[in-house]
């Protein structure tokens, strides 16, 4: 056990917890990884460990981000501490049946191999309490239509870095609106060419300029969802 590892068992719950945003915002996946277990050894709920200590935590590195504090390589890091604390919650929070913000499939489009930005929207937005299911790259229509079809999202996020890639978001919405089930579901588009014309002009929901600005969407858009949904029951 590492002088670090003693320091953070003797700390009181809320310094814990405030350490775990530092070290999150630090990309310290060990640090997280054992902060998780304490908390989870003084009986706190696994879903309160999501929500206060790593949710809270990504959502000042979003902002962070957001705001051109912090650039990729660091959310990276950040995302990926993330995770490994997700990597102990997520067999706990199932057994619990924890509430969840939604559920996403993305993926890169068709001819397009890039995943970057991908992988960091699909992180953060697991940071947010999301449940992502990542298609990974090069994906058809087809493979969408499959993971609706099996995983019920309630968002479905395309990523493009071509521009030879990008018209390839429409064919998917368009098959979407063939098949009856456009209406039923978020759709977000990103990517470097992207912009929010573009994304009007494809009929996605909206255009995220990065990973930030795609979980606050979602969540803006889910919660629309929710009071329409409660309106009309």
């Amino acid at each position: 056990m590492s002088d670090d590892e003693i320091i953070l068992s003797e700390l009181p719950d809320d310094e814990l917890v405030q350490q775990m945003h530092d070290d999150l915002y630090d990309g310290l996946k060990e640090e997280i990884e054992e902060g998780t277990r304490i908390l989870l050894e003084r009986g706190w709920a696994p879903y309160d460990v999501l929500t206060q200590a790593l949710v809270e935590g990504m959502r000042i590195v979003g902002e962070d981000f957001r705001d051109g504090i912090l650039f990729v390589p660091e959310v990276l890091l950040s995302a990926n501490a993330m995770k490994a604390g997700m990597a102990i919650l997520r067999p706990l929070l199932a057994e619990t049946g924890a509430p969840k913000q939604g559920k996403m499939v993305i993926g890169t489009v068709k001819g397009d191999i890039h995943d970057i930005g991908k992988n960091l929207v699909g992180m953060m937005m697991e940071g947010a309490g999301f449940e992502v299911i990542d298609l990974g790259i090069n994906n058809p229509v087809e493979n969408y239509l499959e993971a609706i079809e099996k995983h019920k999202p309630d968002i479905i996020g395309m990523s493009a870095l071509l521009t030879t890639t990008m018209p390839y978001m429409k064919v998917v919405i368009d098959t979407l609106k063939e098949k009856g089930i456009r209406d039923d579901l978020i759709v977000l588009v990103g990517g470097a060419p992207l912009n929010e014309e573009f994304g009007k002009a494809v009929g996605a929901d909206a255009y995220c300029r990065d990973a930030a600005v795609a979980v606050e969407t979602a969540k803006a858009l889910m919660k629309r969802k929710h009071n329409i949904a409660a309106a009309t029951a």
